[in-house]
């Protein structure tokens, strides 16, 4: 039987599942909780942001001075969407 580990535990099934798989007790209750929410889904891969072949020079620019990708400023489009998946 699976034990009540209180409120702040949503599923504790999944809770328990985790643990034994070596999951501190933080990890185990976010991942525990946000499956037990209607609103998340935790199994779902992947973000909302477009992909780059969509973005602006401009945009690729920034993100590449944001992870400081050395010579980007000389790097056309497609160099910097390599540069950047790299």
């Amino acid at each position: 039987m699976t034990k009540d580990h209180g409120p702040s535990i949503k599923d504790d099934d999944t809770y328990e599942s985790l643990r034994d798989k070596g999951y501190d007790k933080s990890k185990a209750a976010a991942i525990a909780n946000a499956q037990a929410s209607d609103d998340m889904d935790p199994s779902a891969k992947g973000g909302s942001a477009p992909p780059y072949e969509d973005w602006t020079k401009d945009d690729l620019m920034d993100r590449a001075r944001e992870l400081d990708i050395e010579g980007r400023s000389g790097m056309t489009k497609d160099e910097l969407i390599d540069a950047l998946r790299d």
